[in-house]
C-alpha cells in the first residue's frame, strides 16, 4: 500500500529521488538539460510529497507558488521499477489537494516533449495543453499543462 507523506525539501528521500529525477533529464534533454535545471532548484520549495511504498521511498512531486492562486507542480518522479503502479497519479492528486487547501484554483505545470510518459500521466489527469508560460513562453521542447483544482 502506497503512504503519503507531506514534507518539504529538506526530506532527506524528496532530495534523494530529485537526484534521481535531475539524472534522467540530464540524459534525455542532453544540451537543453542546463537551461532547465535553473529553475529545478529544491530550496524553495515547501510543499513536496513522498510517496512510500513497505518503507521505501518511491516517488515524488512539489508545490511551487506560480501566481496569486495557482501553484505549479515540480519536480514529479517515480522510479522506474516502480511505474505503472499509479503511484505518480496519486502523488499529483496530493498536491492538487494540498493546493485547493491552500486556496489556490489551479496547477500548472512544464514537462519536456522528450517525456511522453509525463505528457501522458497529465493527460490521464485531467490536464489540459495551455500556451507556454514564463521562461518556457518560446522554448520549443517545453509543453504547459493546466488543470482547476477544489476539493
Amino acid at each position: 500500500m502506497i503512504h503519503l507523506v507531506r514534507t518539504d525539501f529538506k526530506n532527506h528521500d524528496f532530495a534523494h529521488l530529485v537526484s534521481k529525477l535531475d539524472a534522467d533529464l540530464g540524459h534525455r534533454d542532453g544540451e537543453d538539460h542546463a537551461f532547465y535545471h535553473q529553475f529545478n532548484g529544491i530550496d524553495s520549495l515547501h510543499q513536496t510529497v513522498v510517496a512510500y511504498l513497505d518503507g521505501v521511498a518511491v516517488g515524488c512531486g512539489a508545490l511551487k507558488e506560480h501566481d496569486t492562486d495557482v501553484m505549479e507542480v515540480k519536480r514529479m518522479y517515480v522510479p522506474p521499477q516502480y511505474r505503472g503502479k499509479g503511484i505518480a497519479s496519486k502523488v499529483l492528486h496530493e498536491l492538487e489537494k494540498w493546493a485547493a487547501e491552500l486556496g489556490n484554483s489551479a496547477c500548472v505545470l512544464e514537462t519536456g516533449k522528450r517525456q511522453p510518459e509525463a505528457i501522458a500521466l497529465y493527460t490521464k489527469n485531467g490536464y489540459k495543453s495551455i500556451p507556454n508560460y514564463g521562461p518556457y513562453t518560446d522554448v520549443e521542447n517545453s509543453v504547459c499543462f493546466k488543470k482547476n483544482v477544489s476539493f
